[in-house]
């Protein structure tokens, strides 16, 4: 399972990338507008950190515009993936720009029903956002199976990326499940390294080194 980042921090994205695992990043307006520049220029700023897809969520709730939007954010770098809603007119432009050889991440989807029409429209991503729907009550991890399941029955090349993750179990859950991507927060990210177990076995081990070294120095 491909683990990509939900933010537009480049800091965050800089320390993350230094560990050899983090295969892609995720944004929407609302994660560049916390870092005080425009949509493009920092698009621009994280394709020179991580080498991999990087979605890109165009504004406008009109397929003609978002077609025109998807276009400008696709020619900032070829490891960019424009995000459409699943709304219809969102289909609508995920059918026109797959259509042209750009590849399109669908997102808030909520059923295995649209991510089913994603997938016919040609999504190169679909984002169901199973923490959302966890958040009431109702389980994210089954309409990720629910998706894989579809697509592997029709043979779908739309790749699932399991969205709004809140924690270390739910990251375990969308991989048993058959997620290809999972995304998350950096904070999300560093608690997978955790266990309080490698923590304590890791000092016994570092204990045990100084004392044998101790006495090898006393001999």
């Amino acid at each position: 399972m491909k683990i990509f980042l939900d933010t537009a921090n480049l800091d965050e994205l800089t320390l993350a990338a230094s560990f050899g695992v983090v295969d892609g990043v995720t944004t929407n307006p609302s994660l560049i507008a916390r870092e005080g520049r425009s949509n493009e220029d920092q698009i621009r700023a994280i394709t020179e950190i991580i080498d991999g897809d990087i979605s890109a969520e165009v504004v406008s709730t009109e397929a003609e515009e978002m077609i025109r939007e998807g276009r400008i954010l696709a020619a900032i770098h070829p490891n960019v993936v424009v995000k459409c809603p699943l709304i219809p007119e969102g289909i609508k432009a995920t059918k026109a720009l797959s259509s042209e050889g750009i590849r399109v991440n669908v997102t808030l989807c909520f059923s295995a029903t649209q991510a089913l029409l994603a997938a016919k429209a040609g999504a190169y991503i679909i984002s169901p956002f199973m923490g959302r729907l966890d958040d009431i009550s109702i389980d994210g991890t089954e309409l990720i199976r629910e998706i894989v399941a579809i697509y592997e029955n029709y043979d779908f090349q739309t790749q699932v990326l399991a969205a709004s993750i809140r924690g270390p179990l739910q990251v375990k859950d969308v991989a048993l499940a058959g997620s290809h991507i999972a995304t998350m927060p950096a904070k999300v990210f560093h608690q997978l390294f955790k266990h309080p177990l490698t923590d304590i076995g890791l000092e016994q081990f570092l204990a045990d080194y100084r004392k044998t070294l101790a006495e090898v120095s006393a001999g």
